[in-house]
């Protein structure tokens, strides 16, 4: 089929129309171009500021995105070690049981504060049951801690080697916990050398422990929220 003549010529005279208002432009007064160049300039401000805006926002997308790959290993080795604990949980449950008799266990081997003078006399006790003679037994200055008070026992006995020896291990099996520190074993001082044959003389500083009431408990938190707020200025 033959092409129609007049349409080709008006779509060629449309765009040399076109064409001609692009040519010869006052870059300095754009207000005063033709329409066409116009549309043209708004358009291409248009589009540049949405492929800036594109462009801003992938790279966000993709910054949040490598942030996210360099989480994904810690996280994965947070879920491993969360699993371990949910699959052996009914396992470390019995074992926290476990744990807390044993404390429990051990804190019924702390006297209470009205129980101190009974265990300073089993303490004596334990000395004379064996024929030991006590030359000193001094109880010291109680130390409190945050959760137990310690008191020290400075001791001085005479007596024969297995006696001696003997006392230590009653006081170690004593019920309440006592411990022996800083021991001398010296061959005991006499008049008669005779005296001496076999005696030996130890020094030793017994350590017990007990329990601190709730007033003491007390004192002793006010005095560590005091340590962590500092001193006041």
């Amino acid at each position: 089929m033959a092409k129609n003549p007049t349409a080709t010529l008006d779509m060629a005279s449309r765009f040399e129309t076109a064409v001609s208002q692009f040519r010869g432009l006052n870059r300095n007064d754009p207000g005063q171009w033709p329409m066409l160049p116009r549309v043209a300039v708004y358009a291409g401000v248009v589009a540049a500021v949405l492929l800036a805006g594109w462009l801003l926002l992938v790279t966000d997308l993709l910054q949040s995105l490598e942030d996210e790959r360099g989480r994904e290993p810690g996280l994965k080795t947070e879920y491993r070690s969360k699993l371990t604990q949910a699959v052996n949980l009914s396992e470390l449950r019995k074992q926290k049981l476990q744990v807390q008799e044993y404390v429990t266990q051990l804190e019924k081997q702390l006297p209470g504060k009205a129980e101190m003078d009974a265990l300073l006399s089993d303490i004596n006790q334990a000395g004379l049951g064996r024929g030991l003679m006590f030359e000193l037994f001094k109880p010291g200055q109680v130390e409190v801690k945050e959760y137990y008070a310690e008191l020290p026992i400075a001791l001085k006995v005479s007596g024969k080697y297995h006696d001696v020896g003997s006392f230590a291990a009653d006081v170690a099996n004593l019920s309440r916990i006592v411990t022996l520190h800083n021991l001398s074993i010296t061959p005991a001082a006499v008049r008669d050398p005779k005296d001496a044959m076999g005696l030996l003389s130890m020094e030793a500083t017994a350590r017990t422990y007990r329990y601190l009431d709730p007033a003491e408990v007390s004192e002793q938190r006010r005095v560590a929220a005091e340590k962590t707020k500092g001193p006041r200025k």
